[in-house]
């Protein structure tokens, strides 16, 4: 097994935590996503339902959860559905979950087969008053794909239309959002992986190098350690790529005297890591790239010494381009008059830095989150303010994760070289 065993008692008190936020008398349900088909016969890797991972661990295609907290009967109160295996599902695909693997994994004592789900459910759902169905409500999900969880919303308001439907996922966007210790661990292996990726693609970075041999590279250095790879497509871009925010073609090769930023972290356990470094191809700032690269760490400090707790997101996001433009207007990019002119919306800022600076970050890269609510101890975000100056063919972005604590902030990436002249001596081979 490429991880290490994640303790079931995780989500044992994720599912404890996610029952008391339940009306009374409500059952859940819950699926695991869809294996995706691609041309041909071919199936896209199967990713599970980040929701499914949080409460269960489990991570297997056609698993389903069914939690009621009220049931009379205390075996009924949790039951997870798995997919069963046969000669032939074990010669074509390998072993699937049997009960027992089930229940040390996930910490349910009552493992069914997928097959019964529908009579158990039809005997369960009959009891309860209240239905909690899954949707994906992340602010800026691409529904336009139907999921597992949305056929069986449109089948089981069907077949019960009298029951009152509750939805799942602003509590599962609550519980998420707040990180538990085992959480932490696990990103902070990631983040471990990525930080060892980033200290071995250092050497290799030089004129001449593919943008695609950086991301073998990474790749290799990820699956060594145990992780399945990269969390996201990774961006390596040099020159005017880096002022490209999702470039992901890595087709160019690098040039002497360009920067290239690379957006990469890599996943481990389900959870995930979000790293940006911007370096000079040649191993060395030129004067304007140090510039540009001091002012976007600035910023990135500064904007770490803000997020706190109790400050709402758009207050930040505000707070940070007031950071930017002063950066900005130190750099020439902007007049020093005209950025005192401009309105709150800040737009001569936002023709350099044109994106958030904070993302929540978890089971998903881009994690889930209450709409614009105060943050919270707990949590963990990037921060990644970055400046992009196209006339220039230069961009730069800067990205550490952080943990939000009391009184200072946790960087689970503090060992991953940041500072300019650490960067030129890892380069140099110093």
């Amino acid at each position: 097994m490429r991880y290490v065993a994640i303790d079931p008692r995780l989500f044992i008190r994720n599912r404890e935590r996610l029952s008391k936020l339940l009306k009374p008398n409500s059952i859940v349900v819950l699926h695991s996503n869809d294996i995706m088909p691609m041309c041909a016969d071919g199936v896209m890797p199967f990713v599970q339902n980040s929701n499914m991972i949080h409460l269960t661990g489990a991570d297997q295609e056609e698993t389903i959860l069914v939690l009621y907290p009220d049931a009379s009967d205390e075996n009924q109160k949790e039951i997870l559905f798995v997919r069963k295996t046969n000669e032939h599902i074990a010669i074509w695909e390998g072993d699937k979950y049997t009960k027992e693997r089930a229940t040390e994994i996930t910490g349910v004592k009552n493992v069914q087969w997928t097959d019964s789900f529908d009579s158990t459910f039809h005997s369960l759902v009959q009891q309860a008053e209240h239905v909690y169905l899954s949707t994906n409500e992340h602010l800026r999900a691409d529904v336009s794909v139907e999921t597992r969880n949305d056929r069986f919303i449109k089948k089981c308001q069907s077949a019960y239309p009298l029951h009152k439907y509750e939805r799942l996922s602003p509590l599962m966007h609550k519980l998420r959002t707040i990180k538990q210790p085992e959480e932490i661990k696990i990103m902070q292996k990631a983040c471990d992986i990525t930080e060892s990726g980033f200290r071995r693609i250092l050497k290799l970075i030089k004129p001449g190098v593919g943008e695609w041999e950086v991301e073998a590279a990474l790749t290799h250095e990820f699956l060594t350690h145990g992780s399945k790879g990269h969390a996201y497509t990774p961006i390596i871009g040099g020159g005017r790529n880096a002022c490209v925010l999702h470039y992901i073609e890595n087709s160019m090769r690098l040039q002497d005297g360009d920067m290239v930023l690379m957006d990469v972290g890599a996943e481990y356990g389900n959870w995930n890591a979000d790293m940006t470094r911007t370096v000079p191809v040649n191993g060395k700032f030129t004067d304007r790239q140090r510039a540009v690269y001091d002012a976007v760490l600035k910023v990135m400090r500064q904007a770490n010494e803000i997020l706190r707790p109790g400050l709402r997101p758009s207050e930040y996001q505000a707070q940070v381009l007031e950071f930017m433009q002063d950066a900005l207007v130190g750099l020439g990019l902007i007049d020093e008059e005209d950025a005192k002119s401009q309105d709150a919306s800040k737009p001569l800022v936002k023709k350099y830095f044109m994106h958030g600076t904070s993302h929540h970050i978890g089971l998903d890269v881009h994690d889930v989150s209450p709409f614009n609510e105060p943050f919270a101890v707990g949590q963990v975000l990037t921060i990644e303010p970055g400046i992009y100056i196209r006339e220039e063919n230069l961009g730069c972005r800067i990205e550490n994760d952080v943990q939000i604590r009391e009184n200072e902030n946790f960087d689970l990436m503090a060992n991953i070289p940041i500072e300019a002249d650490e960067i030129e001596a890892l380069m140099a081979g110093v």
